[in-house]
């Protein structure tokens, strides 16, 4: 029976499980590089007043440079996914190990040093049965310092496909649902405090259990981390499949993977769902570190390979996705299948009530009312010429504008606090909070067809996976995709099985 009733709750929570475990992985790698650096860094510079300085000062630069900053610097460097995550944690935990550890060494009585130093110890064992041991307090307290903030910092790994207890945050955000967002930042917390209450015990430990205890744990980490990669380099090829965040390009990469396992039942497909913001899914298809992604034939053009004096609004769904289509194969060596039928596009959002009373129905209409409206966009639709700087532009309009994060825009707008934002034409809050899209009436916004995308070398390679996902080609119109993705986020059905459903409807999977 006990049996039996822990394998109900890992079945029920393993999603939870796995995003425990990547957190676990990225705290335990990040402190150990952490701690292996900074300390012997102390232990150097308390004798070199010079190095100490430079040290201090490169960590303190460290710790003010946002972790978005730090990753985004990152990604073209080493990739995406934990890579990056780890250089950047180990990066913000070295400071305040060093700096507690180079305070206790250099705070030590000096009476206590002559004295070694007369009784014939020499300089290793100074520091190992006299120093080390007085500034045993200190180093552990600058350790759980940087426990915390690894933890904490390592929810925006999610962010660049490296998983852990920032995946629920974010879709927490993202389908505006606070369980999700609380079971990750209470998973957090509780992380930080159990940390904290182990080294606190293994601070209490004797310095030769220390020692042994710590060269066991490091030596089971540098195994852990190896043999999983030793196992991979043995195994048939994986196929991995990558979406951004939110409830439609997981909807998209389920259907991806029934349709290449539904032709190839051996295939190993691996999703990474939430994987993050457009440029680091393009720089992971770039290193091949993914194989798969949905991208839009706007954005292709608009943000991932801008073409100069194209006017891309004058343009039809099939001239913009053949123009992306070439754009791809002679910059970037890219195979851009086939496009889906609905367009995904940008949208000026508004209540229906407002809309009501202000008789609005196109986004010329807004030009009509007497006052300065307040609106939400988001720093990207912001800096766009098909976003902010094309209505004004084009529409002459100008708002009090509130920067607003992508998730948080229909909140906003539901609690008044400003009367319009930026959306999308498939987004299911348009449905769950009773909103309106207004017509873009002077075709400001570009067609955004979603088609999948991937290197011309892995589509010359798998041609049967090119001609399954192909079968997707002008499937899925706009309502369809609103639908599902209400189904997602507002009815909390699995991504997985809307994706299914769609399929076996539409004679596309077999029952």
């Amino acid at each position: 029976m006990p049996f039996t009733a822990l394998s109900h709750f890992l079945a029920a929570n393993a999603k939870f499980i796995n995003a425990l475990t990547e957190h676990l992985y990225l705290t335990i790698i990040s402190l150990a590089i952490a701690i292996l650096i900074a300390i012997p860094l102390a232990v150097y510079a308390r004798n070199h007043a010079f190095f100490a300085r430079l040290a201090l000062g490169f960590a303190s630069i460290m710790q003010t440079i946002p972790s978005l900053a730090i990753l985004g610097i990152l990604i073209p460097i080493v990739g995406i996914g934990s890579q990056p995550a780890i250089i950047a944690l180990v990066l913000y935990g070295i400071l305040p190990i060093y700096s507690n550890t180079y305070t206790a060494l250099t705070t030590i009585d000096p009476n206590l040093t002559e004295a070694a130093e007369v009784f014939g110890l020499t300089r290793w064992q100074r520091l190992f049965r006299i120093e080390l041991p007085l500034a045993k307090a200190n180093i552990l307290a600058g350790i759980k310092t940087a426990t915390v903030l690894i933890i904490g910092t390592a929810t925006l790994a999610a962010l660049i496909g490296a998983g852990g207890l920032g995946t629920f945050i974010l879709l927490g955000i993202d389908r505006s649902n606070s369980a999700l967002t609380l079971t990750g930042a209470i998973g957090s917390a509780a992380l930080a405090i159990i940390f904290s209450w182990l080294i606190t015990q293994f601070g209490r430990l004797k310095a030769k259990t220390m020692v042994i205890i710590g060269a066991s744990g490091l030596a089971l980490l540098l195994i852990g981390t190896a043999a999983p990669k030793i196992y991979q380099a043995t195994q048939p090829e994986k196929i991995v499949i990558a979406g951004k965040l939110g409830s439609e390009p997981d909807i998209l990469i389920h259907m991806y993977k029934d349709l290449i396992e539904a032709d190839d039942s051996r295939a190993t497909v691996t999703l990474k769902p939430n994987f993050g913001k457009t440029s680091f899914l393009f720089s992971a298809l770039k290193s091949h570190q993914i194989d798969v992604y949905p991208e839009f034939t706007g954005t292709v053009l608009e943000d991932l390979l801008p073409v100069k004096n194209r006017q891309l609004q004058a343009k039809s769904a099939p001239q913009i996705y053949h123009l992306a289509k070439s754009e791809l194969a002679d910059r970037a060596h890219m195979t851009y299948l086939t496009p889906l039928n609905y367009n995904n596009t940008y949208a000026i959002v508004t209540t229906r009530h407002f809309a009501r009373i202000h008789h609005l129905r196109t986004i010329s209409d807004l030009k009509k009312l007497p006052t300065r409206l307040h609106s939400g966009f988001d720093l990207e639709f912001m800096n766009r010429q098909d976003g902010y700087l094309g209505l004004i532009k084009k529409y002459g309009l100008n708002f009090h504008n509130t920067d607003l994060d992508p998730d948080l825009r229909y909140q906003a707008i539901r609690r008044g606090q400003v009367q319009v934002i930026d959306g999308y034409s498939t987004d299911s809050q348009i449905r769950q909070y009773h909103l309106v899209a207004l017509r873009d009436d002077k075709h400001l916004f570009p067609t955004y067809q979603g088609a999948p995308l991937m290197t011309t070398t892995f589509a010359k390679k798998h041609p049967n996976i090119v001609r399954q996902l192909n079968r997707l080609a002008g499937h899925i119109t706009a309502s369809q995709m609103r639908e599902m993705n209400y189904q997602v986020n507002v009815k909390n059905i699995s991504a997985d099985k809307v994706a299914k459903s769609y399929l076996r409807a539409h004679h596309l999977l077999g029952k």
